[in-house]
């Protein structure tokens, strides 16, 4: 009777099952009340007094050989049924993935790229730790020149030439120095000025830049590409440039574009006038062109600038620009719409 118990234990050993059913079967055939291993205890009292030792061993091994391909079938079965849960029907509906939300800024910087790309303006980038030449000297802001103090700046403590870049034409520069004209690139980016934090001017904001030379191009060239700007980015075509001055440019001009007096709101983002200032402008200095080793006889042109964080607090209505560098997530939630 041992050897038969033995040939039931390799029998358990090489027994497979695919299904639940099967595995409750074989369950109920070794371990259930009129199971092989219930008989055989029943017959434990038949058995003579010198096998009980090994009889008792060998009804227990099948006990636990039993009990063991039990379990390990079910685990089997329960792994095969869990990944054909998640793996098993490749067409059905994936799980909804929550909408990211874009910036504010980045959502302004990219309408602006994409409207000057229209008219064949190309996208240059600069660092923003910037040395003195190519953020002052060469754009005519020579040492101690009274302009300097428009703007406050952050210098590198232990590299006092090298400093955070107060605007991106540093960028313009460098794009000078290093292609011949015809030049028509824009460049925004991140720059840097010491001034009080508050709700409609921080130490650190986004601008962006252009930059246009070729031969014979003028005042009339630069009023044009600001009206198709401001036509595509507002929806407003009226604009108006008032005399303004610049290092860099010659003559220099501040945009207005007439916003409108339709609503409460107009009124008091334009305060009753119906105009809002968006941009400086003018003519390219000469010197300046100069500086960049492009000949201002055979050349002209012009650039213009203006703060992307400004435009999207006007285009989307936000009243302290402090929130765009909070990293609220409620607040970038609503720009789930936007592009």
């Amino acid at each position: 009777m041992i050897q038969e118990i033995k040939d039931h234990i390799t029998l358990i050993a090489e027994f497979t099952a695919d299904n639940p059913q099967a595995v409750e079967d074989f369950r109920i055939k070794y371990l259930g009340k009129k199971g092989w291993v219930n008989k055989y205890f029943g017959a434990f009292k038949n058995v003579p007094s010198e096998d009980k030792k090994l009889f008792g061993q060998a009804i227990n091994e099948l006990k636990a050989a039993a009990t063991d391909k039990v379990q390990e079938l079910k685990e089997k079965l329960e792994a095969k049924t869990s990944q054909k849960k998640v793996y098993g029907d490749l067409t059905r509906p994936s799980e909804p993935i929550a909408l990211g939300a874009r910036h504010p800024v980045s959502i302004v910087k990219n309408q602006i790229i994409d409207i000057f790309s229209r008219i064949g303006f190309n996208v240059s980038v600069g660092p923003e730790v910037e040395d003195d030449w190519h953020n002052f000297t060469a754009l005519n802001l020579p040492e101690h020149h009274p302009a300097r103090d428009m703007q406050d700046t952050f210098y590198i403590q232990t590299a006092p030439d090298m400093l955070l870049r107060t605007h991106t034409s540093s960028v313009q520069v460098r794009y000078m120095e290093q292609h011949k004209p015809p030049i028509r690139t824009i460049s925004p980016g991140r720059v840097y000025r010491n001034e009080a934090i508050s709700a409609r001017s921080h130490c650190f904001f986004h601008q962006v830049e252009g930059l246009y030379i070729d031969r014979g191009v003028s005042f009339a060239d630069l009023k044009q590409t600001l009206q198709f700007f401001t036509s595509a980015l507002f929806g407003k075509s009226k604009i108006r440039l008032r005399p303004s001055y610049f290092p860099f440019t010659e003559p220099s001009a501040e945009v207005d574009v007439y916003w409108g007096l339709e609503s409460e709101t107009d009124y008091r983002m334009t305060k009753g006038t119906g105009w809002l200032e968006i941009m400086g402008c003018g003519m390219v200095d000469p010197n300046v062109l100069l500086n960049c080793n492009i000949d201002p006889k055979q050349y002209s042109g012009f650039a213009f600038g203006m703060g992307i964080d400004r435009i999207a607090l006007l285009l989307h209505q936000i009243s302290d620009i402090r929130l765009l560098s909070e990293n609220d997530i409620r607040f970038l939630e609503q720009f789930k719409s936007a592009l």
